[in-house]
């Protein structure tokens, strides 16, 4: 049978092949099914397109389906190599170069190739199965930088070679796609069109179908105006939600955000809050202002509600650095009086060059975005200050009362205002749990009052109650040293957001410049204190900060100094905090020295500036202080925040160190650099790390980072780190509990539940404590008619608190516990994505530097940076809250908080009861048997009433008679009593009856 369809395929292609042949197409479509039914797949699609217009597309059938799949998969190959992708910078300004101290070899790209090679794929590319580009772009089995888009999607190996087609089956080829195209079109299928634009890199075809939608929407429009959401608006969210979630090449991303953006103008309605995302992700600061203006010149109340509200989104999702850019480029108004003291000398670029000409509005689409790299990197910077704003028409006083709000808005002031208040009001924290943790805890003990202490933080986080701490003064004067400080830094987590009286509280504790009185610990915690108060807002507080941080010279003061600068001045990308952090760095404290590394970091948050990674890397090779190293180490993953492809090559760097400190910081740049996008590659490393590397501590952070790349997919954590849970290597396990607890936070997750009970009863302490923090947080915000386990979890954390044979490291990880999942008043989860689903940038800061609590416990109070209210509020115009009433259909148990813990009264402690012998009771026995043998003869005798008696029955008759008396007495007025042999042989008969 297969000779003869040999033949006919051979028959029909010489006829194909044959130019004089009147039917070629004809024959062409013959040898395209038999090569189909010998499922030579290829072939069969080569003669299918040389079929022409024989070749029916819109005919269902399995060799249509077939044929038109393989298409498109062409199509797609052939597409996504013609259009190889452009790095996140541009032609125009290539990626700067780490010059740094890194050790490299004679041939560099290889050993970057090979440190990050897939342990998995041992084999070349070529024997894999084919696969979408979406999930197969990061399966290449090496991994170079240097070439276009980090080694990713469109590169040359990435897909499957496609077939070398003549010119004319190409254009064949383009036509049939093209013909698909126009049926999607017709029935209104453009996202299909969308989903193989995007995978075959062609934004040409991707602007087409968005601008179809638009041309289709508008015409409906014209027949029936209606007010439902049209194709336009659903395709440009599905576009931004592939954008967001899908793709995993920056570069790719950046783009299609761009063409978003210049689509603005052709579509109907546009989503300005989906556009406000792509504004924050490209750093569109000057396209967010002119959003802003122009919701705001319109001048009706829906245009001014969708200005409020885009303000808020911007600020929940925007850096200071950002915020601050956008409000510089909004109308003037008297308010600015105050601005001066906002973020001054923290967010406005310092160089001269602020003012070039270069930055015109036009330029900013583009050149803002593209040159991102250079001005981050201390070139010369451009502040993009819109030349529109010397001509701009002039603001009415109505228009400057909206753009004051909108001020107020971007500030936060009104964010934090709000949320302080719904967590005041509604603060539930149950106090009788905090009791229990400290009568438990022994307070001598400075582990256990540290704990204490940071359970009472997170209880209250936010609620500005610190009853406790005033209740207990007693227990808080134990404190010494750094229970000191973290005792004090406790009040700025409690008070977080409290700006308008948050460093009136503080005073007593802050340095004072006249005298030096005081305890330094507790001058420090305040300055951390202080940080953490005004986290991500420092607008009043980093100039203090800053005076008191270069005034000190006592290193404790130093070292809560520098936190509190790193935490108020997160992002903000001021090179004069830096500049002042480095002089303290350079004096190679290594008290002071952690702190600083840590800080500038912090500072830098997500610039990656490369002159301060190359300052940090310097260092970092020449101290010879493992906690500067350290600091230092996480400084440079937090300056490589969300930049992805641009960390590549410092990752590689740090991995290939010989320090175990600084390959520990590559893994967990690793982990911020591709935070929340689920990229394979990142796993791949990440999971050869974790069973490769001879330090504890970088396999630890490698399973831990897993959590931070996935924590947008819950779901997939627990089958991931299933085998690493039952590792051999306790750290490994640890590793494995903690990666649960940051994907699956504020989740309930069954399975990731499932996994760590076991792991609560760990031979290993430190397990166990990884075990607890991590159901803490994954049950935060659960009660039992969401999650039954609740209440057994709840019992069992209050159970091991109080037991006094568990170890001292469990019993600090159940405190936290107990303080997580109580988080806020029970008022707040952790959430590491914003409400629209872009990164929690204080959120995953927070988590990331929280985990650090292994090496230093005051670092532990960055967890309450990722609390996040679990509110839903609503403002009117005028910003304030009005009263209204909505209907929930869900049954009022399903938000019930936890029922508060019973506490008995008190009671006397109950005596333990008497242990009696064998001996005692058998006597007791013979003793009774004996009184009843003579009662038994008593009663036989008839006693005659003579008033003598023998002497030896005396004192049984008169007991007798006195039991006769007392009994008749007692029945008669019940007011005398009988003597107490007499009670007791009155006890005696009534048993006996």
């Amino acid at each position: 049978m297969k000779g003869r369809a040999d033949l006919v395929s051979a028959y029909s292609e010489a006829l194909y092949e044959d130019e004089s042949f009147p039917e070629r197409e004809l024959a062409a479509l013959v040898a395209a099914k038999v090569y189909y039914q010998l499922q030579e797949y290829n072939e069969s699609m080569v003669f299918a397109l040389g079929a022409g217009n024989l070749f029916k597309l819109d005919q269902p059938g399995e060799f249509e389906d077939t044929i038109i799949a393989k298409c498109v998969d062409t199509y797609i190959a052939l597409s996504a190599m013609h259009n190889p992708p452009t790095p996140a910078s541009t032609a125009n300004h290539p990626p700067p170069q780490l010059m740094t101290a890194f050790p490299t070899t004679a041939n560099k790209s290889a050993s970057t190739s090979a440190s990050l090679a897939s342990p998995t794929t041992p084999f070349s590319q070529s024997t894999l199965p084919s696969k979408s580009l979406l999930s197969r772009q990061d399966s290449l089995p090496t991994f170079d930088p240097s070439l276009p888009g980090g080694g990713n999607a469109g590169v040359i190996g990435a897909h499957p070679s496609p077939l070398a087609l003549q010119r004319g089956i190409q254009k064949n080829l383009q036509a049939v796609v093209k013909r698909i195209f126009e049926s999607c079109y017709e029935v209104g299928a453009y996202r299909q069109v969308v989903g193989i634009a995007v995978e075959a890199r062609n934004l040409a075809v991707l602007r087409e179908a968005i601008l179809r939608a638009s041309q289709e929407e508008k015409k409906q429009r014209k027949k029936a105006a209606s007010g439902t959401a049209g194709q336009s608006e659903e395709l440009m969210e599905y576009v931004l939600d592939i954008c967001m979630n899908v793709v995993q090449e920056r570069g790719l991303r950046n783009e299609i955000l761009k063409l978003i953006l210049d689509l603005l103008n052709d579509i109907p309605n546009p989503d300005y809050f989906s556009i406000a995302k792509c504004v924050v992700y490209l750093d569109q600061h000057s396209m967010a202002s002119q959003m802003l203006r122009q919701l705001v010149e319109k001048g009706d109340g829906h245009s001014r509600a969708v200005a409020y509200q885009l303000s808020f989104d911007l600020f929940d999702n925007g850096t200071q650095e950002f915020l601050a850019k956008v409000m510089d480029e909004l109308p003037e108004v008297e308010e600015k009086k105050e601005e001066p003291a906002a973020n001054g000398d923290a967010t406005g670029p310092s160089n001269p060059s602020s003012t070039d000409p270069n930055s015109t509005e036009n330029g900013q689409a583009s050149d803002q975005l593209l040159s991102e790299l250079e001005q981050r990197a201390g070139a010369a910077t451009t502040s993009t200050i819109v030349s529109s704003r010397t001509k701009q028409r002039p603001v009415s006083e109505e228009e400057q009362k909206v753009f004051t709000s909108i001020r107020h808005i971007l500030r936060g002031t009104k964010s934090i205002e709000l949320n302080l208040e719904f967590l005041f009001r509604n603060n539930h924290t149950d106090r009788h749990i905090l009791n229990k943790i400290r009568d438990s805890l022994e307070a001598r003990n400075s582990i256990f009052h540290t704990s204490v202490t940071f359970a009472n933080a997170f209880m209250n986080s936010g609620t500005t109650n610190d009853g406790f701490f005033r209740d207990n003064l007693e227990w808080l004067g134990k404190a010494v040293n750094w229970s000191k400080f973290t005792a004090t830094a406790a009040l700025g987590v409690i008070h977080r957001g409290n700006i308008s009286q948050g460093q009136k509280l503080l005073e007593p504790y802050l340095p004072r410049s006249t005298s030096a009185v005081g305890s330094p610990y507790s001058q420090g915690g305040s300055l951390y204190a202080l940080g953490l108060i005004y986290t991500n807002h420092g607008t009043h507080v980093l100039d203090y900060l800053r005076e008191h941080f270069k005034k000190t010279t006592e290193e404790v003061v130093q070292h809560g100094g520098a936190l509190g600068l790193g935490v108020a001045g997160m992002g903000t990308g001021s090179e004069d905090i830096y500049e002042e952090l480095k002089a303290v760095l350079y004096t190679d404290s290594a008290i002071n020295g952690e702190a600083v590394g840590l800080s500038m970091g912090l500072v830098m948050l997500g610039t990656g500036n490369i002159r301060a990674l190359e300052d940090m890397i310097q260092y970092a090779h020449d101290t010879q202080h493992e906690k500067i190293v350290r600091g230092l180490a996480m400084g440079m993953a937090l300056i490589m925040y969300a930049r992805q492809e641009a960390a590549d090559e410092l990752i590689n760097g740090l991995l290939e160190d010989p320090d175990p400190a600084l390959r520990y910081g590559g893994i967990m740049t690793i982990a911020l650099a591709y935070c929340g996008t689920g990229s394979n590659k990142a796993v791949r490393k990440l999971l050869h790390v974790a069973v490769s590397d001879v330090s504890d501590d970088v396999r630890r952070i490698a399973v831990m980072s897993l959590g931070f790349v996935l924590f947008r997919k819950p779901g997939s954590v627990p089958r991931m780190v299933e085998l690493l849970a039952e590792s051999y290597n306790p750290h490994v396990r640890y590793g494995a509990t903690m990666a649960l607890g940051i994907a699956c936070a504020g989740t309930g997750l069954d399975e990731a539940i499932d996994l760590l009970e076991p792991m609560m009863k760990d031979s290993t302490d430190f397990v166990r404590q990884g075990a607890l923090i991590s159901l803490a947080m994954i049950m935060v915000q659960q009660n039992e008619a969401m999650n039954p386990k609740v209440a057994t979890i709840r019992k069992t954390l209050q159970k091991i608190v109080g037991d006094r044979h568990e170890d001292a490291m469990a019993k600090f990880g159940c405190a936290l516990a107990l303080g997580i999942i109580d988080a806020g008043g029970r008022n707040c989860t952790i959430g590491l994505q914003t409400q629209t689903g872009n990164l929690n940038m204080a959120g995953i800061v927070g988590m990331a530097v929280f985990t650090q609590y292994w090496y230093w416990f005051p670092l532990t109070h960055f967890l309450s940076l990722s609390f996040t209210p679990t509110s839903i509020i609503g403002v009117d115009q005028d910003l304030e809250i009005p009263s209204f009433k909505f209907h929930s259909a869900t049954r009022p148990s399903m938000f019930d908080y936890p029922p508060e813990q019973e506490v008995k009264a008190e009671e006397a402690p109950e005596k333990v009861k008497t242990a009696v012998l064998s001996t005692t009771a058998q006597a007791k026995r013979r003793k009774l048997h004996k009184e009843r043998q003579q009662r038994r003869e008593s009663m036989d005798i008839d006693q005659p009433t003579t008033p003598k008696v023998e002497a030896a029955d005396a004192d049984k008759m008169d007991t007798d008679e006195a039991i006769v008396t007392s009994k008749a007495k007692d029945e008669k007025d019940g007011e005398k009593e009988g003597t107490p042999s007499a009670e007791s042989s009155k006890k005696k008969v009534e048993k006996e009856k």
